[in-house]
């Protein structure tokens, strides 16, 4: 039977602490983990995946997260969502003239 918390000293009480900080941590990591998995099976219920319906991209991004709305012509691979600083490609190509729409995804 366990002790009774008022009789535990503060060492045992301590450790009683961490030991519940720890069985938290892991609790909520395995339920974010089942969390993911179930909204995962709903996205692909309908035909989609989870990034598709959180706005993920498959490219590079500004790194703010969200769907590519610019591509560097040079280097398809380095887009930006149009949010937030822009990259130094998009203001070389602002400089030197380019229409944005011609950059546009």
């Amino acid at each position: 039977m366990a002790k009774s918390l008022e009789k535990m000293s503060h060492q045992e009480l301590e450790k009683l602490r961490t030991d519940v900080d720890a069985a938290l941590m892991a609790a909520k990591k395995r339920d974010k983990k089942e969390a993911r998995k179930a909204a995962e099976a709903a996205a692909a219920e309908y035909g989609f995946t989870l990034a598709e319906l959180m706005g993920g991209s498959g490219g590079k991004s500004s790194g703010k997260g969200g769907v590519a709305k610019y591509a560097n012509p040079e280097n398809p691979s380095q887009t930006w969502t149009g949010k937030g600083r822009q990259p130094k490609w998009y203001k070389d190509a602002m400089a030197a003239g380019t229409d944005p729409a011609t950059l546009e995804v």
